[in-house]
């Protein structure tokens, strides 16, 4: 974590008020999960929050990496880069409602910021117009904006700021200290809130934002201001209310009970005219609108019944991906308004990270909770646990199927043990290992018997991917060049080629001169037409008693991966 406080709104604040934010959520997450009631309370507020600013983080960390890893003369990223990854990781990686609503907040703050150009830096008033942008865009960004929500609460964190004198420090306190009387304030807006006693968690959200804001320019973590008038509120001690008990019957109070089954977010690549018409669209499908993002990719977000109608209303708009479906179902509080069923718990899962959507169909047809990781994308850790929450299991057996992974994955592991879950990670470096840990996996024999036969299982499976070079670089083959074939054998370029299928053989066969019993491969979608019936005859003309099994990947960073057992 970088020094605070930080002068000027710069890049180095960026970054540091990413990482404070994520510490704020991830102290605070347990109670916005518990106080959240509207627009549906399913109890997962704080934990898409966190998860939204998760990966708002982790781009803005990529970008320093980047400059860090270059050479001396390249210096350090402008407030604009650092604007707009956090923009941009937010975008990718909003998760619910509340979590979309905060990705176009903070990609309202990067529009202002990313004017800037290359400057170093932005002043007290970039900052007053960054949270003025933010909180217009973010209404604009709802079909159906409602008062006492994180909205209101996003402007009139905006007024205050823009009312505010003095440097950045004055005007993030400003803005805290107006969002926690707007925040107070919800449930006279919002009868749900009222009945439920507690405040709303989006905005209770966004107020541990803006607190890590201030933290950010004065080296303090604000405390609990008090709103003038006859009532006082400690802002951070709102949800007090809750410590009476009512944390457990809140979500039972929202009696909305009726409403959409199915809660529907992508990602969508798409023109602006063609996503007003999705809008449109979807705004007559359902409920809980919110569509964000622009220059060509938006997050939609939206409850429906019929929840293909939705999909297929992103199909016509453009390309959708990363497509969850989350059913509101009999153990959900938004379906059951009243008593939940206990879910019980299965005794074993597996949580496998997958590079493309076919893998993932595949892990998912063998019974694994998968996790999607997309090319240059690594999910974090908060997504692994909260794939190891919704398996849903006693004992849980992690795949992060990458080596660059793998502290990602103990942390998420370390994570979930704290909650009462028994973890074993098995460090498998490609998916092509993940599959020959799964084809052996058997959940009624003892836990650790089944590690162990996984984790062999894994460790006799060499892999090798074929991807294209982006640049120019030294490699254990020699100097590669940018378009350039390259065969990676367990991680180290081995082949430097030309041509993407004579590169794939070569691969093979110094994978096979070792010896091998089946071959797995694994098609991208970039993959040249008739690659696998060449390896596949390759590998019955030359080695006998070897099997070839074929998978489609999908989106996935290599053109192919093979695995060799």
């Amino acid at each position: 974590m970088p020094q605070v406080p930080q002068t000027f709104f710069d890049a180095l604040a960026v970054r540091t008020w990413c990482g404070l934010a994520l510490r704020a959520l991830g102290r605070a997450r347990e109670e916005i999960d518990a106080i959240n009631v509207y627009p549906v309370a399913d109890g997962d507020t704080g934990t898409n929050l966190y998860l939204t600013v998760e990966s708002a983080a982790t781009a803005v960390e990529a970008v320093f990496s980047g400059y860090e890893a270059g050479s001396a003369s390249a210096g350090s990223p402008s407030v604009a880069d650092a604007a707009r990854a956090m923009a941009h990781g937010a975008l990718i990686g909003a998760r619910g409602n509340s979590g979309t609503i905060l990705a176009q907040l903070l990609r309202g703050m990067a529009q202002v910021l990313a004017a800037e150009g290359e400057a170093s830096h932005t002043d007290a008033d970039g900052l007053r117009l960054a949270l003025r942008q933010a909180a217009d865009s973010a209404r604009r960004a709802v079909a159906h904006p409602v008062e006492g929500t994180v909205l209101s609460v996003a402007s009139a964190a905006a007024d205050a700021a823009g009312g505010a004198g003095g440097d950045c420090g004055t005007v993030a306190r400003a803005a805290y200290q107006g969002a926690c009387a707007a925040l107070a304030a919800t449930p006279g807006q919002l009868a749900v809130l009222e009945r439920a006693g507690v405040v709303d968690a989006g905005g209770r959200g966004l107020v541990a934002v803006l607190a890590a804001l201030v933290e950010t320019f004065t080296g303090e973590r604000p405390g609990a201001p008090v709103s003038s008038g006859a009532e006082t509120h400690a802002c951070v001690e709102t949800a007090g209310l809750l410590e009476s008990g009512e944390a457990e019957d809140c979500a039972d109070q929202a009696a909305d009970a009726g409403g959409p089954a199915f809660e529907v977010v992508y990602l969508l690549e798409a023109e602006d005219a063609a996503v007003d018409r999705l809008r449109e669209r979807l705004d007559a499908l359902g409920d809980s609108l919110v569509v964000v993002g622009g220059d060509g990719l938006w997050n939609v977000h939206v409850h429906v019944d019929d929840a293909g109608a939705a999909v297929e209303a992103g199909v016509e708009a453009g390309r959708p991906y990363r497509i969850r479906i989350t059913h509101f179902g009999v153990d959900d509080v938004h379906a059951r308004g009243g008593e939940r069923p206990p879910r019980e718990r299965a005794q074993r899962a597996v949580v496998a990270v997958v590079p493309g959507e076919g893998l993932a169909g595949l892990y998912a047809e063998a019974g694994a909770t998968t996790v999607l990781a997309r090319p240059g994308e690594p999910p974090a850790s908060g997504e692994l646990v909260e794939a190891v929450r919704r398996a849903h299991a006693r004992e849980v057996v992690l795949l992060p199927n990458d080596a660059d992974l793998r502290h990602t994955a103990a942390a998420a592991a370390e994570q979930a043990r704290s909650e009462g879950v028994r973890v074993a990670l098995i460090p498998t470096r490609s998916a092509v290992q993940g599959i020959a840990a799964l084809a052996v996996h058997q959940p009624d024999r003892r836990f650790d018997e089944d590690v162990v036969s996984m984790t062999s299982a894994a460790g006799a499976t060499r892999y090798a991917e074929v991807a294209v070079a982006e640049r120019q670089s030294w490699t254990m083959a020699g100097i590669c060049q940018a378009g350039d074939v390259l065969g990676l054998i367990d991680g180290d370029v081995a082949v430097i080629g030309a041509d993407v299928t004579a590169t794939a053989e070569a691969v093979l066969d110094r994978m096979l001169a070792a010896g091998g019993e089946l071959v797995t491969l694994v098609l991208g979608d970039e993959a040249p037409d008739g690659v696998a019936e060449r390896l596949e005859g390759r590998v019955r003309e030359a080695y006998l008693a070897v099997d070839t099994v074929v998978y489609r990947g999908g989106r996935q960073g290599a053109l192919l991966l093979i695995g060799v057992e």
